[in-house]
């Protein structure tokens, strides 16, 4: 391998793309909102060919899906403070800043909208919540190894992310500090 080779960046131009064809989609959703563009649109706002979406997503909902799952995956880093109350503080305010981000109701939205789309955006739907219950698993699991007496990642989710989620869909103010911080205390 010469010089030149070993100069180029990870991911190269598979990633870039990728990266590209993510924020498109982000973007149109942000705009347009879901079902209101197609994959002929994100191409275009990617600057990548059609037939470039089509070899690697196969069809616009499973490229959304993975729009989601990698956004979902990169922003809520799992937190180990050591302590479960901790670890819940942090990963609840992680979500809420999240979903009050610049994207983060356009993704809210695009859960929501791929859930009533058919057997595909079931899939997407099911697959967004198990990465949402894994994640917490994993905090779940380490609380109880170190003795905690930790509730159930579904008792999690609702009972911290599900408000959460509600007031941003329907605009129901801020997700204040001491507001999620009240859903942990009130969880545990």
């Amino acid at each position: 391998m010469n010089e030149r080779q070993q100069a180029r960046r990870p991911g190269g131009r598979s990633a870039r793309v990728a990266a590209e064809v993510h924020q498109a989609v982000t973007d149109l959703i942000s705009e347009h909102g879901y079902g209101k563009f197609t994959v002929g649109d994100v191409a275009a706002r990617a600057g990548v060919a059609d037939s470039s979406i089509y070899r690697r997503w196969g069809n616009l909902e499973t490229l959304l899906t993975d729009v989601a799952l990698t956004r979902l995956n990169a922003r809520s880093p799992m937190p180990d403070t050591g302590s479960l109350a901790g670890d819940l503080r942090t990963y609840a305010a992680a979500v809420a800043r999240e979903i009050t981000g610049p994207e983060g109701l356009a993704l809210v939205r695009l859960a929501v909208a791929l859930s009533s789309n058919g057997p595909q955006g079931l899939q997407a739907r099911d697959d967004l919540r198990d990465e949402r219950t894994r994640q917490l698993q994993s905090v779940l699991d380490r609380a109880r190894e170190r003795g905690e007496d930790a509730p159930d990642a579904l008792d999690v989710l609702d009972h911290i992310l599900a408000p959460m989620y509600i007031r941003i869909l329907f605009g129901m103010g801020p997700l204040t500090p001491e507001y999620v911080d009240g859903l942990v205390d009130r969880m545990l």
